[in-house]
C-alpha cells in the first residue's frame, strides 16, 4: 500500500512547471492568516481581484467559500492538512484554479491576477517540486509528510522522525536512547501531540505517545520559536496529526519483516585495564582487561502488521478512518561478567489502533473525534550462562519482571467559521494509562548485587549469584484532561487570537513499592569507613561487607496547568509580518493527601517574531524571534519529595551466606539504616517542602535567520540560536547549612520541624516556612545562594544551523543540514544522563555544594558537529533509490569519584566524602575532572533503501528493503563515568561502554493499497 493513498490524499500524477514570472505570482505576496506549531491545521490565503469568490474544496467533503476584501486579499484558516483545489471565480467565470497541499502550521499562498494567461487552469500537484518559501512563518520547524516519509529509510518512531531536523540528536544511549534532546535541552523538556492534543508521558514527561507509524498523515517537528498559543515546552515539540478518511474508498495492509539473520552483531565490551596511580586498585583486579559481555549473543527480531480501511460513511458529510499495528519482537540480552550468569529471552507486543471520524456537519462547522489506544506487554525467562564456554544452559525457576502497560486517548475537536474573519476552535481531550510491571516467576528470591564481592573464605570460588528478576513493582493509574478554546479574529492587516489552554494530570499508586530483600555485596580498605558521613564505620578482616537496600515510594499526586494567551499577527507592510504575543502560565502541584506544594501563578511569558520577504516575491525570507518558556514540574516530583519514601541502606558484616545468596551471621557496623537524603518513610509537611517563592523551569531563546531560493529547484538558509536557562528547580539535601543560617538569626532549630531536603531555584533565593513545633506558627528562613555554598545556575546554547535542499520533483530530492553548536553550564536541567538518574528535578546535582564544584563544563547533551543528509532518486518509475546518512562528533565524557581535588584528601576521611555520597564528585584520582574534557568517538551512520513497486500490479503493490547502519560502524555513545566502588577502589566498569550504535539490520516491507 502506498503512502499517499494510505493517509487519503490523491496519487501523485506528473508534476507541472512553469516559468519563474507564474511562480512569483503564484507563491504571491503574504497576508497575516492563522499559522500556528503544534496545531492540527494549516492556511491557505493570497491575492484575487476584489471581490471575487474562492472557494477552497478537498477530498474529504471540507468546503469553504469567501469573498474577496476591497485590498485584494483573502484567507482562510484552520484548514485540516490536506490536498486542496482553490478556485477563483468573478462575474460568473472562473478566474484560475490551483490544486496546493496544506501542511501543519504553515501557510499556501494562492493567489489570481496579474499575469494570469500564465497561471489560468493550470493545476500544480504535490507542490513539492518549487522552492515555495513560507514568509509567514516566524518559527523554526520540520514538516514531514506521509509520502516523505515513505520514500526515506526510517525507524518507525515519532523520535527518528524528529532526529531528521538540524541540532536534534539522540538522548544518552545507555539510558535515554528512546528519547530526543533539543538545542541542548534535557530530554523531559519536549511537548508530543497527537491531533491537537498533548500526549506527553503525563508522570514524568520523559517522551510520549505517537500514533501508528503508517497513519501519520504529517508530523511536525518543532525546534524553536512557536508563539503564545503554545508552551509546555523548552527543549522541542513532535507534533503529529493523523490520517483521515475521504469520498474515495481504500484498505490495505502491510508487513514489516526484520530478520534475526540478517542483524549484526554488537562488538564485544571489555573491562578497562588502565595503569592506576599509585594507592588505587580495581576492585577485581584479575578482571581489568577480560571480556565483559559477548555481543554476538546479544540480539532481536521482529515482525510488524498493519492495516487500514478508509471511506465516506455519508458521501461529503461524514468519513471515517481505522487502522491497527501489531508489532511483535524477540530478542536476547547477554550477561555480563560481574552480573548475574544468565542469559535473558524477551518476548515483547505492541498493539495499536487509530480512529479519527470527520463530520461536516455544514460548511461552516466541522467535528472531529479521535481514538488512539495502545497495549504493550513484555515477558522474559532466564537461562543460565556458562562464561568459560559461551554457552546457554538449562532455564532457571525465576523469570524478569513481567509490564503490561495500556493508554488510550479520546480527543474531540470542533472548528467553527463563524464568519469569513472569525474561527472558533475548541479541543477536548481525556487520557488514561495503567502501568502494571510485576516479579516474574513462581518463587520470591533475595535480589543479590555485586556477588563476586562475596568472601571468598566463605563461598570460595564459588559465589552465589543473584536468582530473583527483580526486587520492585509498580501498579499505577495516570489520568490526563484538557481543554483548549481558541478565538481568531482578522481585521484588517492584523489576526488576533485570544485563547485558554489547560491541562490536569493525576496519578494514583506512581512509584515503586519493593517486594524482596535487597542485599548489596561490597569489599573496601579493612580499616577505611564505609561511610563516615553517615557513621558507618569500617568492616575490619579482609574489607568485605553486605548492605541491606530498602527503596520504596508509592504515592498518589495531581498537577494543574492553567494558560492564557493573546497573540497579534500584524502585517505592517506587504512584506513585513510581525507576531507579537503574551501567554501567562499557572502550574500547582498537588501531593497525596491534595494539599499544593507548588502554586505558580503570573507567569508572564513574552514571544515576538517579525518575518521580512525582501523582495517581495516569497524567493528570499529573514526572520527573527525572541521567547520565554516556562515548564512545570511533572507529577512525579511527588514521588520522593512531597510525599513520604523510604530510600536507605545498613552495612553490615557477615560470617555466612545461605543457598539464595542472602548473608547470615550479620554485624551492624553503623547506627542502622541510614540514608544520604534523610528519607527514612516519614511525612513530608508540603508547606516547608517547596518554599512559596519558588520559580519554575523557565528559558530564553533568540533566533534569527534567513532562507533564500536557489534557481527554481533549492532553497538555501541558515540560523543562529542562543538559549539561556534562567530558572531551574532541583532538591537540596543540605539541612546543616540551614541550621547554621538559622543559628546566625538566633533560632534554636531543635524547636523547628525542619525537613532533609527542600525544592529550591539553584542559583537564587528562597524563603522557606518551617513549622515550629511547640504549634505556634511557623519560622520564616531565606536562603541565597551564598547560603547554600552554591555557584550560580548556568546552561547556555548556541548554534549556527545551516541547509540546501532541493524538493521533490518526481525524480530526486536531497536536503543537507550542518550544525555547529556548544552547550555549556553546571546543569543537564531535569534528568541527569552522566548514569541515566530520571527522577525528574530530584537529581544528585545541587544536592549540596560539594557536589557543584567543578561541575562547570559541556554537557551531557553537547553534540559540536551534526551533519545530516538524506534524499532518493527515482531510478525509472519503478525502481526508488533513497539515503540517510548522519555524522556526529561524539558526547563528552565526565568521571566521578570521591573528593579529592589536589590529591591531599583522604577519600576514606570525611573530607573524601563530605556528604555520603559516596563516588559522585567531579574529581578523579586526585585531580580535578571537568566534565567534557573528554568525548565519545564520532559516528557515522549511513541508511540505504530500494523500493520497487510494479506498474503491472498498477502501482498498488510496494515492496522495499531498507539497510540501516550499512557500513556497521558501531562505535561507543556511553561510557561509565563513575570511577570508583569504595574509597581508592576502582570499579572494573569504570571508563568501559554502556551503549553502541544499533548495529547493521536489515527491514522488509511488503505493503498492498485497494
Amino acid at each position: 500500500m502506498t503512502r499517499s493513498n494510505f493517509c487519503g490524499a490523491e496519487p501523485t500524477q506528473a508534476k507541472s512547471k512553469f516559468v519563474r514570472s507564474a511562480l512569483s505570482i503564484a507563491l504571491g505576496m503574504c497576508v497575516a492568516g492563522g499559522v500556528y506549531a503544534q496545531s492540527t491545521t494549516g492556511s491557505i490565503s493570497g491575492n484575487a481581484p476584489a471581490g471575487a469568490t474562492v472557494v477552497i474544496k478537498n477530498n474529504s467533503g471540507f468546503s469553504r467559500t469567501i469573498t474577496v476584501d476591497a485590498s485584494g486579499r483573502y484567507n482562510v484558516g484552520s484548514l485540516p492538512v490536506g490536498t486542496y483545489v482553490v478556485t477563483a471565480e468573478q462575474d460568473g467565470e472562473t478566474v484560475g484554479s490551483r490544486s496546493i497541499p496544506v501542511r501543519l502550521g504553515g501557510s499556501s499562498d494562492v493567489s489570481f491576477g496579474g499575469d494570469d494567461a500564465l497561471m489560468e487552469n493550470v493545476t500544480v500537484i504535490g507542490g513539492e517540486n518549487m522552492p515555495a518559501i513560507d514568509v509567514s512563518s516566524t518559527d523554526t520547524r520540520v514538516v514531514l509528510t506521509a509520502e516523505q516519509l515513505e520514500r526515506l529509510p526510517m525507524g518507525r518512531s515519532a523520535e527518528n522522525i524528529a532526529l531528521l531536523a538540524p541540532g536534534v540528536n539522540a538522548g544518552a544511549s545507555g539510558y535515554f536512547g528512546n528519547m530526543v534532546s533539543f538545542g541542548g535541552a534535557g530530554v523531559s523538556e519536549n511537548a508530543y501531540y497527537i491531533n491537537g492534543f498533548l500526549a506527553s508521558d503525563p508522570l514524568s514527561n520523559l517522551g510520549g505517545f505517537s500514533l501508528p507509524y503508517a497513519s501519520v498523515a504529517q508530523q511536525e517537528t518543532y525546534t524553536g520559536g512557536y508563539g503564545a498559543k503554545y508552551g509546555r515546552s523548552s527543549g522541542g515539540v513532535i507534533n503529529q496529526v493523523g490520517a483521515r478518511g475521504s469520498n474515495d474508498l481504500h484498505f490495505g495492509s502491510q508487513v514489516i519483516i526484520t530478520p534475526k539473520g540478517l542483524k549484526s552483531s554488537k562488538p564485544d565490551t571489555y573491562f578497562q585495564n588502565m595503569e592506576l596511580p599509585e594507592g588505587y586498585e580495581y576492585t577485581h583486579p584479575e578482571l581489568a582487561g577480560t571480556k565483559r559481555e559477548e555481543g554476538s549473543e546479544d540480539f532481536s527480531w521482529g515482525e510488524t502488521y498493519t492495516g487500514y480501511v478508509s471511506g465516506a460513511l455519508i458521501q461529503d458529510k461524514l468519513f471515517g478512518f481505522v487502522s491497527f499495528e501489531t508489532e511483535m519482537k524477540e530478542a536476547q540480552n547477554s550477561p555480563y561478567a560481574d552480573g548475574t550468569p544468565r542469559v535473558t529471552d524477551w518476548d515483547n507486543e505492541n498493539n495499536k489502533v487509530y480512529a479519527k471520524l470527520d463530520w461536516y456537519i455544514t460548511e461552516d462547522h466541522l467535528l472531529e473525534y479521535t481514538y488512539m489506544g495502545e497495549e504493550n506487554t513484555e515477558e522474559g525467562s532466564f537461562n543460565e550462562w556458562d562464561f568459560d564456554t559461551a554457552t546457554r544452559g538449562p532455564a532457571l525457576d525465576s523469570a524478569p519482571n513481567s509490564i503490561s502497560n495500556r493508554s488510550e486517548f479520546s480527543i474531540l475537536n470542533y472548528t467553527g467559521y463563524l464568519t469569513d474573519s472569525l474561527t472558533l476552535s475548541a479541543t477536548y481531550g481525556h487520557g488514561s494509562f495503567s502501568y502494571k510491571d510485576e516479579l516474574g516467576g513462581d518463587t520470591l528470591f533475595p535480589y543479590i548485587s555485586g556477588y563476586l564481592n562475596q568472601d571468598p573464605s566463605i563461598v570460595g570460588d564459588n559465589p552465589i549469584a543473584n536468582r530473583a528478576g527483580g526486587y520492585q513493582g509498580r501498579n499505577a493509574h495516570d489520568y490526563t484532561d484538557g481543554v483548549r478554546v481558541n478565538l481568531e479574529w482578522v481585521v484588517g492587516d492584523h489576526t488576533l487570537t485570544l485563547g485558554v489552554d489547560n491541562m490536569e494530570f493525576e496519578s494514583e499508586n506512581e512509584g515503586v513499592s519493593q517486594v524482596t530483600d535487597v542485599w548489596i555485596y561490597g569489599r573496601a580498605e579493612p580499616g577505611s569507613d564505609l561511610n563516615a558521613a553517615l557513621g558507618v564505620g569500617a568492616p575490619g578482616g579482609d574489607g568485605y561487607y553486605v548492605q541491606s537496600y530498602i527503596y520504596q515510594d508509592a504515592t498518589s499526586m495531581k498537577l494543574e496547568q492553567d494558560s492564557y494567551y493573546l497573540e497579534d499577527r500584524w502585517q505592517v507592510t506587504p512584506d513585513v509580518l510581525l507576531s507579537m504575543g503574551l501567554r501567562n502560565d499557572k502550574f500547582t502541584n498537588y501531593n497525596l493527601d491534595g494539599d499544593a506544594y507548588l502554586e505558580s501563578d503570573d507567569q508572564w511569558a513574552p514571544r515576538l517574531g517579525a518575518a521580512w520577504d525582501v523582495f517581495g516575491d516569497s524567493s528570499f525570507k529573514v526572520y527573527a524571534n525572541a521567547g520565554r518558556y516556562y515548564l512545570a514540574m511533572p507529577n512525579n516530583v511527588a514521588i520522593r519529595g512531597a510525599s513520604a519514601a523510604t530510600y536507605t541502606r545498613e552495612y553490615f558484616t557477615y560470617t555466612g551466606i545461605d543457598e539464595n545468596g542472602a548473608p547470615t551471621g550479620l554485624t551492624a557496623l553503623g547506627p542502622g539504616p541510614v540514608s544520604a537524603n534523610g528519607e527514612y518513610g516519614q511525612a513530608v509537611d508540603p508547606d516547608t517542602f517547596a518554599p512559596s517563592d519558588l520559580e519554575n523551569m523557565y528559558q530564553d531563546e533568540y533566533i534569527i535567520g534567513f532562507e533564500k531560493s536557489l534557481g527554481e529547484d533549492w532553497t538555501y538558509g541558515g540560523k543562529f540560536t542562543f538559549r539561556d536557562l534562567k530558572s531551574g528547580i532541583d532538591d537540596v539535601c543540605d539541612p546543616d547549612r540551614m541550621v547554621a543560617k538559622l543559628e546566625s538569626m538566633g533560632v534554636d532549630p531543635d524547636n523547628l520541624a525542619m525537613e532533609y531536603c527542600y525544592m529550591f531555584n539553584p542559583g537564587g533565593t528562597n524563603t522557606f516556612s518551617i513549622a515550629n513545633l511547640d504549634g505556634e506558627g511557623r519560622t520564616q528562613v531565606t536562603m541565597s545562594a551564598d547560603d547554600w555554598g552554591m555557584p550560580d545556575l548556568k546552561r547556555e546554547y548556541s548554534a549556527i544551523d545551516l541547509f540546501i535542499e532541493r524538493p521533490f520533483d518526481g525524480k530526486w530530492e536531497a536536503r543537507v543540514d550542518y550544525t555547529y553548536s556548544k552547550l555549556q553550564g553546571n546543569t543537564e536541567g531535569q534528568v541527569k544522563s552522566e548514569f541515566g538518574q530520571d527522577n525528574i528535578s530530584k537529581t544528585q546535582d545541587w544536592d549540596v555544594a560539594e557536589l557543584m564544584q567543578f561541575s562547570d563544563g559541556y554537557l551531557a547533551n553537547d553534540r559540536r558537529h551534526q551533519l545530516k543528509i538524506r534524499g532518493s532518486y527515482a531510478v525509472t518509475e519503478e525502481l526508488l533509490l533513497s539515503a540517510n546518512a548522519r555524522i556526529m562528533s561524539g558526547m563528552p565524557v565526565s568521571c566521578l569519584g570521591f573528593y579529592n581535588p589536589d590529591g591531599t584528601v583522604d577519600e576514606a576521611s570525611d573530607a573524601g566524602d563530605p556528604v555520603g555520597y559516596g563516588a559522585s564528585y567531579h574529581t578523579c584520582f586526585g585531580e580535578v575532572a571537568t566534565p567534557g574534557d573528554e568525548r565519545t568517538p564520532w559516528t557515522r551512520t549511513l541508511d540505504m533503501g530500494l523500493t520497487y513497486t510494479p506498474a503491472f500490479m498498477d502501482q498498488k503493490l510496494r515492496l522495499s528493503m531498507n539497510v540501516f547502519n550499512l557500513l556497521n560502524e558501531t562505535k561507543a555513545t556511553q561510557m561509565d563515568v563513575t570511577s570508583e566502588d569504595d574509597p581508592y577502589t576502582v570499579s572494573n566498569t569504570y571508563n568501559t561502554a554502556l551503549g553502541y550504535q544499533t548495529p547493521r539490520y536489515v527491514m522488509l516491507t511488503a505493503s498492498y493499497d485497494f
